[in-house]
């Protein structure tokens, strides 16, 4: 006897009244979600929320041991597709502001009239590009490809390959670690279109912010120069209502 999935049965049915069109043939097929993409969307939605939110960032940048620089921000984000970056420290910087609408990215300063358009790949500070702060989808930034398993600080783990979607994502490819438990990220490394590993990112020090348990910590390495750190701190997050307003060039213009 044979058995037919759900979705394969309701498609033969589909067809015995003759509808089979592209749309229903879709839907039939859909039903079953690639096991990977619902892997990295799952750890998405533990490092941030998929509704409406605010953080606030501290930006520690080390070398070799010794602290630099440190910068703080502020993150609003609309569906982690429209976010805006506030600068809040150094004083010298406060008022410039990152707005991302998609993969568009432009940085808005008080002593600039016109807004500049920049790559979510250009730095930042330190270790941390702009794409790092100002858009967390991998889910739907890269095509993920399961490829093993692997043990990290004694977690077990299910390694993926990240391919980069299009060329307008922060980087070309990612190799993630993701907990097989209960799907939080571990370990990521970061990698240039010509293959080479340009820094590796740790996610640390799990506590609960904004409704669950998430990483309040990551800790960024160069890969290219070797004692050069950035840590990301999570200060607070919290669920807000941002109207979809808020995250255009005229709004940000007005706050300027």
């Amino acid at each position: 006897m044979t058995h037919r999935s759900p979705s394969r049965r309701r498609f033969l049915a589909l067809s015995v009244l003759g509808i089979t069109t592209p749309t229903l043939l879709f839907a039939a097929e859909s039903d079953e979600v690639d096991p990977a993409r619902r892997l990295v969307a799952h750890a998405d939605e533990i490092r941030f929320p998929q509704a409406s939110f605010q953080t606030d960032i501290t930006v520690r940048n080390f070398s070799n041991g010794q602290a630099g620089d440190e910068r703080k921000y502020r993150v609003l984000s609309r569906g982690n597709e429209n976010t805006i970056v506030l600068t809040m420290e150094p004083a010298s910087e406060r008022g410039q502001a990152l707005l991302m609408r998609g993969r568009d990215l432009w940085i808005f300063m008080p002593s600039v009239s016109q807004p500049v358009r920049l790559s979510l790949a250009q730095r930042l500070t330190g270790q941390v590009a702009n794409g790092d702060l100002a858009r967390a989808n991998f889910a739907g930034d890269y095509n993920p490809t399961l490829t093993g398993r692997d043990v990290v600080d004694g977690l077990p783990c299910q390694v993926l390959d990240l391919a980069a979607a299009d060329r307008g994502v922060t980087y070309a490819r990612v190799k993630y670690w993701v907990r097989e438990d209960n799907a939080w990220p571990v370990k990521a490394e970061f990698y240039a279109l010509s293959g080479r590993l340009l820094k590796t990112c740790r996610y640390l020090d799990f506590r609960e912010m904004a409704g669950r348990v998430r990483p309040t910590r990551l800790v960024m390495e160069d890969a290219l120069k070797a004692g050069e750190t950035s840590e990301l701190t999570y200060e607070a997050m919290n669920l807000r209502d941002l109207p979809e307003r808020m995250f255009t060039r005229e709004y940000l213009r007005r706050l300027g």
